[in-house]
This record gives structure tokens, C-alpha cells and sequence, in this order.
């Protein structure tokens, strides 16, 4: 039923728009009685239950920032059997993002370009939403994903995590920090080691006993990826985040003139399975046996689960296919993984 839907009505709708209108209906589900059907069409076997971090994830397998940039969708991604959601990402200062179209979908390659810029309300509204999450009987293991303020001076990005970091890590189940988007300037060079080390010293001492995470771009050298994983044992984060979008178009089916029309931005999906798969073994190769990898990039089927968790992810998360799928996506996904 889905594909016929997004072939027909989805495909041909500006991709934002349909966004909003899914989220509308994943709103929903979070709301009783919606979320109690929901919840026991979809919960995952409890042998899919992970340890990590400290917490219990009903499934490794959940949503990558950027879905749910706002904390509104949390507890209806949670009831279509996502095993935590990571919301964001949020900023200190509440920002428009960048001017739209912002969105694309590149239907050939199961992809799409995103420019949105950290689009969201505010590291202050998030906090009420996450305060009122935190009081349900019922919810996901939820990960707050932060980053610089399009405001801020890159010279003065430390400061403005730690804002984001005081007001969002005793809500938060995990806290990250996301140097990896190509939307924002500047931010990509804070991954940098030399210029990460201080950043993180500082978000890790501001987040206090919260598990702290950082993700990181595909994009990087080999030797920058494995640097950066070395850097965050050294500060004893908790773990890393393997990885975010890409700047390549490298391979692509889509016609040029259609990507070359797209523009700047990520681009997320099927295409950067590869490269993400090298990331998580870069990364698995240098840290210890606890120290949690997330994979994330080019997820879209229970054998891709199943290939990250092999290769050494604690948890996997994927956002892109969720467009092409459905929303019967996670159960999908569990019921392979329980199959396996």
C-alpha cells in the first residue's frame, strides 16, 4: 500500500511538505489510545532488547537526528517500534534554517539532498518538550543531538554547545555533538582534533553524568576518522556517531541535471552505505570493546542491521528510507532482526 501511495501522491509533493504531513500522523500516535494500537502492532520481540550506554533499548535499531528536529514526534516514533529516537538538531539560539526548497529527493538512488541549516526552536523550547516526555509511562530511549548556532562565530562555537549542553543534558537519555552537518559554516571544521579536544572537554564537563556522543562526517580521511575515535576515548566520552551525510556525489543514478539542480547539501540514503560501513570498521578497529559506535548511512533493510551490528555497531539508526518505506518501516526492520 505504501509504495503505490508515495509513487502516486508522496513523489509528487514538494518533500518537506510530505514530511510535515507524516509528521502530523506520527504525532498522533504518540497520543492514547492511537499509541497503545500502535505500540502492540509494532513492539519489537524482547529478545531484540540491547544494553547500552546504561540504558535498555527495546531494539537497536532507531532514528537518526534530523527526523524529529523539535522533540514532537519522540513518543509516536517510539510506538512505531523505534528503539530510541535521537531529536534534533538542536541549537542554542532558535533559528529558520536555510531559505526553502531545502529537501530533495533523488528517487533512482533511494536518496535525498538536505540543506535544511538545523532548522528547529531552540535548545529552550526543546528542554519544556523533553521535561514533558520524561513524564510519560511509556517512551523511547531518546538522544538529544546538538549544534552551533548559525549566529555564532565558529571562534566562539565552545560556548554556545555548552548552553545547549547545560540545558538539555539532564533531559536527555544521551547527549551528542554533531560537528558533521555541511549545512552550517564553518562547522565542519570543528572536527579538527586539535580544535575538537577543547569543545568536547568542555560539552563532556557541561553534560555531567549524561553518556556524550560525537558524530562525525564520511567525508574525513581514514586518519582523521580514526584520530577523532582515539580523541573521544582519550575523553572518555561514551561513544561515537558513524556518521553523518555526505558533500560527494560520487555514483550517483539520478540524472545530473537533476542533482546538479538540487544543489548544495547532505545527501543521506542508499548511496552512502559503502563508505559508512568503512567508517564503523575504521572506528570498531581503534576503540575498545565497550566504547558504543552507532552506525548510521545507508540503512534501509534488516540485513543492513544486521551487516552494522557484525561489524561491531552497538546500535544502528537510520532517517532516509523512513521516506521511501513507510511508517510499517521499524516493524519491518525488528521482525527481520527477530528472524535472524
Amino acid at each position: 500500500m505504501y509504495p503505490l501511495l508515495f509513487r502516486t501522491v508522496l513523489a509528487r509533493m514538494d518533500p518537506e511538505r510530505a514530511h510535515h504531513l507524516a509528521a502530523a500522523v506520527i504525532r498522533l500516535l504518540g497520543v492514547a489510545p492511537f499509541a497503545a494500537v500502535a505500540r502492540a502492532l509494532t513492539r519489537p520481540d524482547p529478545a531484540l532488547r540491547t544494553e547500552a550506554l546504561g540504558l535498555r533499548f527495546d531494539s537497536p535499531f532507531g532514528v537518526a537526528a534530523g527526523f524529529d528536529k523539535d522533540v514532537r514526534l519522540a513518543a509516536g516514533l517510539g510506538a512505531l517500534g523505534f528503539g530510541h529516537v535521537e531529536v534534533g538538531t538542536i541549537t542554542a539560539v532558535p533559528q529558520p534554517g536555510n531559505p526553502r526548497p531545502r529537501l530533495f529527493r533523488l528517487i533512482p538512488d533511494r536518496a535525498v539532498i538536505n540543506r535544511m541549516g538545523f532548522n528547529n526552536g531552540g535548545a529552550e523550547a526543546a528542554a519544556e518538550r523533553l521535561r514533558r516526555l520524561r513524564r510519560r509511562r511509556t517512551r523511547p530511549v531518546v538522544g538529544v543531538n546538538i549544534g552551533k548556532s548559525r549566529v555564532v562565530a565558529v571562534e566562539d562555537a565552545t560556548a554556545d554547545y555548552v548552553r545547549s549542553a547545560q540545558l538539555l543534558a539532564p533531559l536527555a537519555d544521551y547527549l551528542v555533538v554533531n560537528v558533521s552537518s555541511p549545512n552550517t559554516p564553518g562547522l565542519r571544521g570543528l572536527q579538527a582534533v586539535e580544535t575538537l579536544r577543547p569543545l568536547l572537554e568542555a560539552v563532556r564537563d557541561a553534560a555531567g553524568a549524561t553518556p556524550l556522543l560525537v558524530k562525525i562526517a564520511p567525508d574525513l580521511a581514514d586518519d582523521e576518522v580514526q584520530a577523532i575515535a582515539r580523541l573521544a576515548v582519550d575523553l572518555g566520552l561514551a561513544g561515537l556517531i558513524a556518521a553523518n551525510t555526505t558533500i560527494s556525489r560520487e555514483g550517483l543514478r539520478t540524472p545530473g541535471p537533476i542533482v546538479l539542480a538540487a544543489g548544495e547539501g547532505g545527501l543521506s540514503g542508499a548511496p552512502l552505505k559503502l563508505r559508512a560501513m568503512a567508517v564503523l570498521r575504521l572506528v570498531r578497529a581503534v576503540v575498545p570493546p565497550e566504547f558504543v559506535v552507532i552506525s548510521a548511512g545507508g540503512v534501509e533493510t534488516a540485513a543492513d542491521v544486521r551487516e552494522r551490528l557484525a561489524a561491531g555497531a552497538t546500535l544502528v539508526q537510520g532517517y532516509t528510507a523512513f521516506l521511501y518505506r513507510g511508517p510499517l518501516w521499524a516493524r519491518q526492520i525488528n521482525r527481520g532482526l527477530s528472524r535472524a
